[in-house]
């Protein structure tokens, strides 16, 4: 992931993005924002995401089939998700949120501390997770580069090395040893 993934928040309710937006201003982070689960996907799928706040019930493609099709994807799989709902507990909707593999599932009203500090936990998990399959990608190559390379560093040691000579033409050296 990018150092500069950006946290999109998804509602239908332009108020409910406004306090959203103002209560992640202080973390210092990209934040964008989406209306539809539609356009969510959209974004999404362009990459650049880090985070995905999300709301549960919207219009059209619901908040859970955003994260159905996200986990189907590789290149989406793994982005975290914090589902937002303001209908209270509903043990249904927990069992199938979590079963998706979704981060978190918030109340609203949401406090703006809580949720900064549950940002910001899963944001840099989520953003060092990926540094590190970096770092595997780089160093599982590193290896394979090693370990199979196209001509070998060093003869075999029964192999017969012609002595070399010198290139102005003059007579190998003679070994005095």
């Amino acid at each position: 992931m990018p150092s500069d993934a950006k946290i999109l928040i998804v509602d239908d309710h332009e108020d409910t993005l406004y306090a959203l937006e103002s209560a992640l201003a202080p973390l210092g982070y990209r934040l964008s924002r989406a209306t539809t689960g539609d356009e969510a996907l959209k974004q999404v799928l362009r990459g650049q995401v880090g985070l995905l706040l999300l709301d549960v019930r919207m219009p059209g493609v619901s908040g859970l089939d955003v994260v159905r099709y996200m986990r189907r994807l590789e290149q989406t799989q793994h982005i975290p998700v914090i589902l937002l709902t303001g209908f209270g507990q509903d043990q249904e909707l927990t069992s199938a949120a979590f079963g998706l593999g979704v981060a978190d599932l918030v109340m609203k009203p949401i406090d703006p501390w809580a949720l900064r500090t549950k940002v910001r936990y899963l944001y840099d998990a989520h953003r060092r997770h990926r540094a590190l399959e970096q770092e595997v990608r780089e160093l599982r190559a590193l290896v394979k580069g090693q370990t199979e390379p196209d001509e070998p560093v060093l003869p075999h040691p029964d192999a017969q090395v012609p002595p070399q000579r010198d290139p102005s033409g003059a007579r190998p050296a003679q070994d005095r040893t």
